[in-house]
């Protein structure tokens, strides 16, 4: 039912807007924003290493349609990191919380 989505973004500013959008359109409950992560991957036969800021996204399974499209929407990146986790236990105040936070 909930879930923790996680994305890699390259800068605090489209961090910002895209936690600033999902919170707006109550498709997350809350956003973190973890600054500075170093990632290493392989891009277009390439080893690559970037600074990225990663956004930890709580919100529900049946608003991730919606939520992955406005990241995209508002992402730069060619191949968004879009990879939900779900919550498979919690503080029940908690899970409570997000469930009345986000869209019904």
């Amino acid at each position: 039912m909930f879930q923790i989505v996680l994305c890699n973004c390259p800068d605090s500013e489209v961090a910002e807007a895209i936690a600033e959008k999902l919170i707006t359109d109550q498709l997350a409950a809350c956003v973190n924003i973890l600054p500075k992560i170093k990632s290493f991957y392989r891009w277009q036969g390439k080893q690559e290493c970037d600074e990225e800021i990663m956004l930890l996204i709580k919100s529900k399974q049946q608003l991730f349609p919606q939520l992955e499209q406005t990241i995209i929407a508002l992402h730069p990146y060619d191949v968004v990191e879009i990879i939900a986790l779900t919550i498979q236990q919690g503080n029940e105040l908690y899970l409570n919380w997000i469930h009345d936070t986000v869209k019904k």
